[in-house]
């Protein structure tokens, strides 16, 4: 089944803190992000990043030139660090990097980029995270058109983690699911709400009556 990964996207080292507290007493799987001000406006420093060690934590790195973080990241022990097709860099490296350290490697692609851009890489990739949304905000539209990308993913390889990011709410979650998505990264629905844990619980109402 489809899991809810709450989503934490911060600016600075309090806001951080909120959102982290806001998700942790609820959420498993927790999706941080990180922006290095170049593909996405600027987000917390990495060197001012901590999560609690009973949570799966998975890390958006949405930086253009991922390879010179990955050292820091590997020490706070993420399941996954998820970088852009759209980074520069020897992706190869990113993964050697990432698999020594028993890490799991993830692949975003925006809105623009094709499925096409990592096929060469494909067999690399633990996760692939299609993302319809304003890179780096909450209250992202899910462009469910981009489903089409979810469909080329499952042909190609029928294994591989699929992460969505944009938009989710209470009405498309089952829809997405269905698709064959597997870890739906929530933000706004959940960080903006008056009761987080009343929105968690209602996603994963949603996605349980849409099972049935």
């Amino acid at each position: 089944m489809a899991i809810i990964c709450p989503t934490v996207t911060a600016t600075e080292a309090h806001l951080y803190r909120t959102q982290l507290e806001r998700v942790q007493v609820f959420a498993k799987r927790i999706h941080i992000d990180l922006a290095d001000g170049v593909l996405a406006p600027k987000l917390l420093d990495v060197s001012k990043l901590w999560w609690p060690q009973n949570k799966i934590i998975d890390v958006h790195l949405m930086y253009q030139r991922p390879l010179y973080y990955l050292e820091a990241l590997i020490k706070l022990k993420p399941n996954l660090v998820i970088v852009h097709a759209e980074a520069d860099g020897d992706f190869r490296q990113v993964v050697s990097t990432l698999k020594a350290a028993n890490v799991k490697i993830g692949v975003a692609l925006l809105e623009s980029s094709p499925v096409e851009a990592i096929l060469p890489e494909i067999g690399y990739i633990d996760h692939i995270l299609v993302f319809s949304g304003n890179l780096g905000h909450f209250g992202g539209v899910a462009n469910l058109d981009l489903l089409n990308k979810v469909q080329k993913i499952k042909s190609l390889d029928k294994v591989i983690e699929i992460g969505w990011d944009g938009g989710i709410n209470e009405d498309n979650v089952s829809l997405l699911a269905k698709a064959g998505v597997n870890v739906l990264d929530v933000g706004g629905f959940i960080q903006r709400a008056e009761d987080p844990v009343d929105a968690y619980a209602k996603l994963n109402l949603a996605l349980m009556d849409g099972s049935k």
